[in-house]
């Protein structure tokens, strides 16, 4: 995996990223002080959750010559109690039976990133000259 770096951008609370020779922003929506230039680390998290679910199932049903057409997955990230609450919805278009689709359905909690957040998770932090 490439090393993604941060640095600050434009605006208050713009962020340069970088991964290998990708390069995107993030920022804080308006109501929170940033100018909305681009997704929002929380969004970008979510983004994650997404983008890597529709990837398993989309591996998966390749592997089981299945009928999938499309995974469609939102993610939605809301904070309660000190909690962060993921709340992911999947729709899953193709030729599917009802046993494929529960397949998929339970697939879908196998993906690398569902499997990080849903498990221990341990940040070294060491400042560098």
């Amino acid at each position: 995996m490439r090393k993604v770096v941060s640095q600050f951008g434009n605006g208050p609370l713009q962020q340069k990223l970088t991964a290998g020779d990708l390069h995107f922003l993030s920022d804080a929506e308006v109501s929170k002080g940033g100018e909305g230039a681009g997704p929002s680390p929380h969004e970008y998290l979510g983004a994650a959750l997404a983008a890597c679910t529709s990837m398993t199932l989309k591996m998966y049903s390749g592997r089981k010559a299945m009928n999938l057409e499309n995974a469609i997955v939102t993610v939605d990230i809301e904070r309660t109690n000190d909690v962060e609450v993921f709340s992911r919805e999947i729709q899953l278009q193709g030729n599917l039976s009802a046993e494929e689709k529960e397949r998929l359905l339970e697939i879908a909690d196998k993906c690398p990133i569902h499997k990080a957040l849903a498990g221990q998770i341990q940040i070294k932090t060491q400042l560098v000259n």
